[in-house]
């Protein structure tokens, strides 16, 4: 489900009285409503959903004002319509952080439409399942000092730190068409359920921020490392569940949640038409329906998980047969709870993981 036609649509018809806002003012627009962090001095940082907002304070800390455009769990990001005041947020970002591969392409719209010469920081493009690396312009890796060499780490092939002339200014990188904006057909978006990526945006994060405010360098620097430091936390405790439960059967309504599955070794029996139909909004087709409750009523499923921001008559019927069945079903969201941080809503749902797999 990627984000739109109605977004592009919307843009066209505003962008002229938007950016021509943007440029007759003379002063700091009003805060967004959404906006956390610092006074008006502070580097101003955009994100596409609370969950980036959330990782990008935790490392900013009051240095940062974080505007997420994405809030509310009752917001779906592949379907949602920015409007002129987000487009004039991001006009006026320091920084942009966005997830990519056609999960927010209303980022991609309002960057593309203000012309913003922000650094932008896409998540996909640092996760190891992505398939457009070798042309990534967004190269976080290379800068001096940088002592994170992902391409070293075991099962990584993705190396970041190859590429020449990165100096943090990617919108005005000639030819830089947004790389990692687009849909990819087969390759899983949700890319904040994967522990190692976030690390790296973590790092990313941090690294821009110095380079906008080279005095704090060492105050990002420290609290990406903390961040880190919660992030191996996840990773051990997926280690524990691959211990214990590993090769048990996973049954997902939506592939979202299949990074953090994977980590845990488990083994996920969801018919690919299936999570797929339900993520594009279609109908799943009747054959593939009833191999999907075979597969529920044939025992070798120990949990399913939905998405609890979506639904439909075919996620009704597979959680109904997953309670008949007594199998335990979990709901992850796509955003950030209230009142949780990247690490805690982590902690939470592999907790309830576990907890599910040993009933």
């Amino acid at each position: 489900m990627t984000s739109s036609r109605r977004t592009l649509a919307l843009l066209a018809t505003g962008v002229a009285a938007t950016v021509a806002l943007a440029g007759c003012s003379t002063s700091t627009p009003a805060a967004s409503p959404n906006a956390t962090g610092g006074s008006d001095d502070t580097i101003r940082v955009v994100t596409s959903t609370n969950v980036y907002g959330q990782v990008a304070q935790e490392i900013g800390g009051d240095v940062v004002t974080v505007t997420p455009i994405i809030t509310s769990t009752a917001q779906d990001p592949h379907e949602y319509e920015a409007t002129a005041q987000d487009q004039l947020v991001v006009a006026e970002a320091d920084l942009i952080v966005e997830n990519g591969g056609g999960y927010d392409g209303f980022m991609d719209a309002m960057i593309e439409a203000t012309g913003t010469e922000a650094p932008v920081i896409t998540a996909v493009t640092f996760n190891h399942d992505y398939p457009g690396d070798e042309g990534d312009e967004h190269d976080h890796a290379e800068e001096e000092g940088d002592d994170h060499d992902h391409a070293e780490e075991e099962g990584d092939d993705h190396d970041h730190a190859e590429e020449e002339g990165d100096d943090h200014d990617h919108a005005e990188e000639e030819g830089d068409d947004h790389a990692g904006h687009d849909h990819i057909e087969g390759f899983n978006e949700h890319v904040w359920y994967d522990p190692h990526t976030m690390e790296h945006v973590a790092e990313a994060i941090a690294e821009e921020l110095a380079v906008l405010d080279p005095d704090n360098a060492e105050l990002f620097e420290q609290n990406a490392a903390a961040f880190i430091e919660g992030v191996e936390g996840l990773e051990a405790s997926l280690d524990e569940i691959a211990a214990s439960h590993g090769g048990a059967g996973v049954f997902v309504t939506e592939p979202v949640p299949l990074y953090l599955t994977a980590a845990a070794d488990l083994d996920n029996l969801t018919p690919d038409e299936f999570s797929e139909a339900v993520e594009e909004g279609q109908d799943v087709p009747p054959a593939t329906l009833l191999e999907a409750i075979e597969i529920l009523e044939s025992g070798d499923v120990a949990v399913v998980i939905a998405n609890s921001q979506t639904g439909g008559a075919e996620t009704t019927q597979v959680i109904d047969t997953a309670t008949a069945q007594s199998i335990p079903v979990l709901e992850f969201s796509e955003t950030l709870p209230e009142g949780q941080t990247y690490i805690s809503w982590m902690e939470q749902n592999i907790g309830d993981l576990e907890a599910s797999l040993a009933r």
